[in-house]
């Protein structure tokens, strides 16, 4: 009988066990729930990395990197102007345009390699051919009527090393029209994005603008009959020196441009340092420090005060980036040395800005607000980086137990790899 008893009170207490072992169908229902949540971020998070992957990887970054015109209008007191245009002919032969980042990208890529394989000689042969449809598809003009132009001269380099461009110099001259108030310029898009200068003997910053898909400039005031003439900015239709706010402006879209969508290593580097938390503070802290480090640089090398050669400038810039992603695979937050290595990159991608802030030049006069807006444009264009990766990933998920093991890690890995071939690359290895 008492064994019939324990036997009974056995089988009670393991049916108690199974009740409340059992899983109930609304918490059934919510694992099941949060798997497919799970499964859904994931899959989105892999999409995300694949596009932005795809859109790095077709890109061989510096190694045929199309930089924009330099074109210079300069005129005297008799009306004699000269047009300078420095830019590569392969390019503009080509037709590579100025929505594409490098001559890869383009579809003439294959006539762009050909082209850069030719002697000067060559090359001026073949230019000669281009020259009349080229001519066409660029205007000057003078209160708003084409002038028509006539290429002097054309100074080409040797051939050089293949992998980088080569800028020639294309000279045109002619006489200013009588009575004239304005010039403006343009070309095709398809010969790329140009930065014009104006200048006089006396006045070398009468004007400079940025001018990309296209875009004629604006009418720049000229009156040769003002020239050196006393009071001639008060003088009706006299040369006008451009004003700080519009040279402010410029200089800033340069800043911008210079990031997205040409500066995809500096975009890289701000993803990396996003990408160990998305949180602000250590987001701050890191941001903060690589703007501070890389406005020192960017003034000292355009003062002339440091100087590196880009040979060893962009390999590191480069090795920058694997050093970022690799401590966000083995550290899951902000150590405290991680400001102070940020900072010494900082340093040189500041360089970096310097030598393109360089190619473009700053005059004397503007030289203050040009450099200062330059790195305004810069930091927009950053923060827009980080706004963009805080609205794809950051803002939905960045409180998500896996985060760092489906975002953080893959997206830093894929980075990591892109920049240590930048560095085989930018070394020659490859």
């Amino acid at each position: 009988m008492q064994i019939r008893q324990h036997l009974l009170q056995d089988h009670l207490q393991q049916d108690r066990n199974l009740q409340n072992t059992a899983i109930s169908p609304k918490a059934t229902f919510k694992t099941c729930l949060n798997k497919c949540l799970t499964l859904w971020y994931s899959t989105i998070a892999c999409l995300i990395s694949l596009i932005f992957v795809s859109f790095v990887v077709s890109s061989s970054v510096h190694a045929h990197e199309i930089r924009p015109a330099i074109v210079d209008f300069t005129f005297d007191k008799n009306g004699v102007y000269q047009l300078t245009i420095q830019h590569s002919l392969e390019a503009i032969m080509a037709e590579i345009g100025g929505n594409h980042d490098d001559t890869d990208e383009s579809s003439n890529a294959e006539k762009y390699n050909q082209l850069r394989q030719l002697s000067p000689a060559e090359l001026n042969t073949e230019f000669e051919k281009f020259t009349p449809g080229f001519l066409k598809k660029m205007q000057l003009f003078f209160d708003n009527k084409s002038e028509p132009l006539k290429i002097l001269d054309i100074d080409i380099p040797e051939v050089g090393d293949t992998e980088l461009a080569r800028d020639s110099v294309i000279n045109i001259a002619g006489i200013i029209p009588e009575n004239v108030n304005n010039m403006s310029w343009a070309w095709d898009n398809k010969f790329g994005n140009a930065v014009l200068r104006v200048s006089t003997e006396e006045d070398p910053e009468l004007f400079s603008g940025y001018l990309v898909n296209g875009d004629r400039s604006e009418q720049v005031p000229i009156n040769v009959a003002c020239y050196g003439a006393e009071n001639a900015q008060q003088v009706g239709g006299c040369a006008l020196q451009q004003s700080q706010w519009d040279n402010f402006k410029n200089y800033i879209k340069v800043g911008f441009v210079h990031i997205i969508p040409k500066g995809l290593d500096h975009i890289l580097f701000v993803v990396g340092l996003f990408l160990l938390s998305a949180h602000l503070r250590p987001l701050l802290i890191q941001i903060t420090t690589f703007t501070l480090a890389h406005s020192v640089t960017l003034a000292l090398g355009i003062y002339g005060v440091v100087n590196v050669s880009a040979s060893i400038v962009e390999p590191l810039i480069a090795a920058s980036i694997v050093y970022v992603c690799l401590e966000n695979i083995y550290s899951e937050k902000l150590s405290r040395w991680r400001p102070f290595i940020i900072f010494a990159f900082g340093l040189l991608h500041g360089l970096g800005f310097a030598s393109v802030l360089r190619e473009i030049g700053l005059g004397s006069g503007s030289f203050i607000t040009g450099l200062i807006a330059f790195n305004i444009g810069v930091e927009i264009g950053q923060l827009t980086v980080i706004a963009i990766c805080f609205l794809l990933v950051g803002f939905w998920f960045r409180n998500k137990p896996w985060y760092r093991k489906v975002i953080t890690i893959p997206a830093s890995i894929i980075i990591a790899l892109i920049a240590i071939y930048w560095v085989l690359e930018r070394t020659g290895f490859i």
